[in-house]
Parts: C-alpha cells; sequence; structure tokens
C-alpha cells in the first residue's frame, strides 16, 4: 500500500508513474453493466457506487485510462438520467478526491462541457457552468476549458443585459499565458474582452487588452477575419480620442481581404481613412501620412476626396464656405459627419478648425508681419477667434508668434530647430567671452600708459 501511494504522489509532482494495475477488462465488464442497471431509477445509486469503487481501484492502481473511464461513465449515467443534481455533486466530489489522476479530471471535464448546450433550462445551464468553474479554478490543466465555459458563461449574463458583469467574468481570464489553446482562440477570446469592455465603455482597459495581441499575427491569410474585427473594435476605441490612429486603423482594414473583393467598401474605408487624416492635428506624422496617402492607387476611384486631400497639401487657402458648398453635402451623408450625433458634430468642427489653421500655417510662409485685422479678413473670422487660433497654434508648437497688441501686429518667425536654438546660443557666448578678452586688454592698456605718464 505505501508503495502504491508514493507512486500517486510521484504523479502529482508531474513525473510519469507505472501503472501498477490494468483495470481495463474489469472496465470493459462494469461499465456497460452499470450503465444498464442505471436505466432503472431504483437502481440509479447502485450503479455509481459500484463505479465509485472501481474509480478509487483504477485511481489508486494509476490506471489513468481506465480512471478516465470511469468518470466520464459516472457522468454519463447521471446525463443521461437526466439527475443534474447528481451530476453537479458528483463533478465536485470526484475532482477533489485524494490524488486525483489529471489526465483524467480533463477527460470528465471534457466530456461535461459538452453537456452545457443539452441542459433543459437556464437554471440548470447556469449551476452545470458554475459547478465546472468552480472546480476547474486555478487548475492549469482545465485551463481552456474553463476559459471556455466563462465565455458562454458571459455571453448569457449579456443576453440579460447584465454588459458589466459579463465584462468582468471575462476579464479574469488571462488567455495570453495559456500554453495549451492554439492561438487563433486566444486572439478570440481577447477580442471578446475587447468588444465587453468597449460595451460598458471603458476604454482604458481595452487599450490594455488590446496591446496583448500582436498585429504580425493578421499576416497569415487565413486570419483575414479576426483582422477585420480586431481594427473595427480599435477605431470604436480610438475615433473620438486619436484621429491619426483611426486613419491608420482603416488604412489596415482596406488591405484585409476580407473587402478585397468588394470595391464599394474598399473604397469607403479608403475615404475614412483620408477624412480622419485630414482631421488629424498638424505635425510630421500626419503629413508623412497625408502624402503616403496621396500615392494610394484607390484614391483615384474616389476623386472628390483625392482632391480634398490635395486641398490641404498644397499652399493655399481654403475657404470654409467655398468646400462646404462644394464637398458639403457629399461629407453630411458619411456617418463620420452625421450631424445627430456627438461624435458627427465633433468631427465637422474639428473640419473646420484643420481647414483655420491650414490657413494660419499658408498665411505664416508668406508673411513675417501682418496685422491682425488684416488676416482676420483672409481667415474669415473675428479678431478674438482669430487670437485664439494663433494661441493654439503656438501652445502645441506648430508656430513661433509673436503679437504686439497696442499696435495689432502680428509677428511670425521661422521655428527654430533645437539644434539651431544650441548653434546660436553658443555664437552669442563666443562673442560675449570676445567682447570680455577685448574689455580686458583695453583696461590693461590703459593701466600700462597711465603708470608711464605718472612721475
Amino acid at each position: 500500500m505505501d508503495n502504491r501511494f508514493d507512486a500517486v504522489n510521484e504523479f502529482d509532482r508531474g513525473k510519469i508513474v507505472k501503472m501498477e494495475v490494468d483495470y481495463s477488462s474489469t472496465c470493459d465488464e462494469k461499465i456497460p453493466l452499470c450503465k444498464e442497471m442505471a436505466k432503472n431509477e431504483a437502481k440509479f445509486h447502485e450503479a455509481i457506487d459500484i463505479l465509485l469503487q472501481l474509480e478509487k481501484q483504477t485511481r489508486l492502481g494509476a490506471d489513468m485510462i481506465s480512471c478516465s473511464r470511469v468518470l466520464v461513465a459516472i457522468c454519463q449515467i447521471c446525463f443521461e438520467a437526466g439527475n443534474w443534481n447528481a451530476l453537479n455533486e458528483y463533478i465536485s466530489l470526484l475532482v477533489k478526491r485524494r490524488s486525483q489522476l489529471k489526465q483524467s479530471v480533463v477527460k470528465m471535464i471534457q466530456e461535461c462541457a459538452t453537456y452545457v448546450d443539452k441542459t433543459p433550462d437556464k437554471d440548470t445551464k447556469l449551476k452545470l457552468i458554475n459547478t465546472l468553474r468552480t472546480v476547474t479554478e486555478g487548475k492549469i490543466y482545465v485551463e481552456v476549458e474553463r476559459a471556455r465555459l466563462t465565455q458562454i458563461l458571459a455571453g448569457i449574463k449579456e443576453a440579460d443585459g447584465d454588459i458589466s458583469g459579463a465584462a468582468s467574468i471575462m476579464e479574469e481570464l488571462q488567455v495570453e499565458t495559456y500554453g495549451s489553446m492554439a492561438k487563433r482562440e486566444k486572439v478570440q477570446l481577447i477580442l471578446e474582452q475587447m468588444r465587453l469592455c468597449l460595451a460598458k465603455q471603458d476604454f482604458v482597459r481595452t487599450q490594455i487588452i488590446a496591446k496583448k495581441i500582436s498585429t504580425k499575427f493578421f499576416d497569415d491569410p487565413e486570419q483575414q477575419d479576426l483582422k477585420f474585427k480586431y481594427y473595427g473594435l480599435m477605431i470604436r476605441l480610438d475615433q473620438d480620442s486619436s484621429f491619426i490612429r483611426t486613419s491608420r486603423h482603416y488604412q489596415a482594414v482596406v488591405d484585409s481581404e476580407v473587402i478585397s473583393n468588394t470595391p464599394e467598401k474598399r473604397q469607403k474605408m479608403m475615404t475614412f481613412a483620408v477624412l480622419y487624416c485630414i482631421l488629424s492635428p498638424y505635425d510630421n506624422e500626419q503629413q508623412d501620412m497625408m502624402h503616403n496617402l496621396s500615392k494610394k492607387k484607390l484614391l483615384e476611384e474616389i476623386p472628390i476626396y483625392k482632391e480634398l486631400l490635395r486641398l490641404f497639401m498644397c499652399k493655399e487657402l481654403i475657404n470654409f464656405k467655398a468646400v462646404s458648398n462644394v464637398y458639403g453635402q457629399e461629407l453630411l451623408s458619411f456617418e463620420i459627419f452625421n450631424q445627430e450625433t456627438a461624435h458627427g458634430k465633433k468631427c465637422w468642427a474639428e473640419l473646420k478648425n484643420r481647414l483655420i489653421e491650414h490657413n494660419i500655417r499658408i498665411i505664416s510662409n508668406y508673411y513675417t508681419r501682418i496685422n491682425l485685422r488684416r488676416m482676420s479678413e483672409l481667415l474669415e473670422l473675428p479678431d478674438n477667434e482669430t487670437e485664439d487660433y494663433l494661441s493654439r497654434l503656438v501652445n502645441s508648437g506648430t508656430l513661433t508668434v509673436k503679437i504686439d497688441r497696442p499696435s495689432g501686429v502680428i509677428h511670425f518667425a521661422a521655428k527654430k530647430a533645437p539644434s539651431d536654438v544650441l548653434n546660436d546660443w553658443a555664437s552669442g557666448i563666443n562673442e560675449l567671452m570676445s567682447l570680455v578678452n577685448k574689455t580686458c586688454h583695453l583696461i590693461n592698456k590703459e593701466e600700462c600708459i597711465n603708470n608711464v605718464m605718472s612721475p
């Protein structure tokens, strides 16, 4: 007996254990007999007791295959009898037995997981899921099954309207650490976590979860459906907080094989990429993206937006009223500028802001000094709004501007690179030291002359 328990303990430590007794023939004989016996309701518990005795023998004898068959058989008998309470009870009992074989538990959990969709009602289904999740908690060897059960439970809560509860349950899963789960299934579960977090408007956690997925995974042609879903979620996440990232997401979707055979969808995605790029605040990244977009062949199929992109790239003033008259009806037909939504109103206001900022940058290229009133006329804005836009560009570091308020004159200065500022400072220091040396030399010269002339 001592040797037998030593063998079991060795197995628990992860070492290979040699099977002491082969119970396969006993299982072949008793399992069918007990299943037949259990069909008689009066002998149900008698059949289970026989299998429990057999389970003890196979477990202590380290016969993993036979033990798995017995555990599965007990669950099958409960299922076929429709005795769900007994099934939940025996699942909990069998998993907690001393030195239970891990492979046997895996087989039993996998078998019971197939019963979830066959439950007669919702309450029974929830009880079975909760039982299985309880017995699999903290067990690495059944982490995949637990994750799948958790996803089913989250779906039930979401269907009941408990979005926050569904998201909280899914957030418990650290699927990126699961070594036994297929990569595609991992990504699917992470995408589900992102979707639920977005549904409850937890944008910070969604951003954290999104970083668990490497975009290189989507280079595989077989994963294009997940790529489309991933970027769809990222667009929802970033469309209010970062226009430049949103534009990048749409560009990634344009290249997806999911919409490669649907020209209308590709044109729509490219249109969104152009519009969100235009709406992005001015910086080097935005300018590079504009130039890259202008080289896309797909842009030839949407000439209106190609021309709109050209307007923001050329060094000419743009009149907002003229743009509204020419492109307004077309732009307002897109959901991005839907005036019935907060996002649509924000985007339309940002389009006007980007256009005015573009005009200010163009004016700064042609003028070093300009009267505030004259600039307001060019921008078609009141003087106070012109000052506001100038202040924003100065704060963002886009322009270097000084305003002489008494005279109402705006002075534009070229923005200097840090290296140029450092060079000017070094040059000024050199000039200062030269003056100091020259002054010292003149003082010494005067002192020498005075010493010679004095008696």
